[in-house]
């Protein structure tokens, strides 16, 4: 049963997550910030993950804290399900376009994290959340999860469109990667014998 559940307390924050990488892409998300939400609902509907968060964190100060534990949370989860990665695939890459935008992720599960983030926004916001707080949670959740991550925004000009092709881009990657080779049974893809 690849599944996870997860709870992180902090003086900042206080999140509960829950996700099952064999699901259907049910999602239950209340982070207290709207577009985070979306953008969380879209990761688990294309990758096929079901994926549960409820998160309170200091939104007074601001949504950075609640977004960079969000992805620190999710990204242990994501961990704790794969267990020894035995049978995955490992490695994926898409293309997503997104109406003008068009963005390429690619990702190796690899118990090695790296994230390779490039992607322009032109404005600090879409309705109240930082844009730079995108590449703040692609950090957080790819350093956790153990990915080797790439995301690159090849061309666009509505933020909203730029950082929703990285979500579904990730989430199809994902969809691909984390998915169980039956020519890989009981097999760890790697000539080393593990992962990480």
């Amino acid at each position: 049963m690849r599944k996870a559940t997860l709870r992180r307390t902090t003086k900042e924050t206080d999140i509960e997550a829950a996700i099952d990488l064999d699901g259907t892409g049910a999602s239950a998300i209340s982070t207290g910030i709207g577009f985070f939400d979306h953008m969380l609902d879209l990761l688990a509907r294309h990758s096929r993950i079901d994926i549960t968060v409820s998160a309170k964190g200091d939104l007074h100060i601001d949504h950075h804290h609640t977004t960079e534990d969000v992805g620190i949370t999710l990204g242990q989860a994501v961990k704790q399900a794969l267990g020894d990665m035995k049978g995955i695939t490992r490695y994926a890459d898409v293309h997503v376009p997104m109406d003008e935008a068009l963005t390429r992720v690619a990702v190796d599960v690899s118990g090695r994290p790296f994230l390779v983030f490039k992607a322009e926004f032109s404005r600090d916001k879409v309705g109240t959340f930082d844009t730079e707080l995108v590449r703040e949670w692609f950090q957080a959740f790819a350093m956790n999860a153990g990915l080797t991550l790439h995301v690159e925004t090849l061309y666009g000009s509505n933020d909203h469109h730029i950082a929703e092709s990285c979500f579904k881009g990730l989430a199809r990657a994902l969809r691909a990667a984390l998915a169980v080779d039956p020519r890989n049974a009981g097999e760890v893809p790697s000539t080393k014998g593990r992962l990480g």
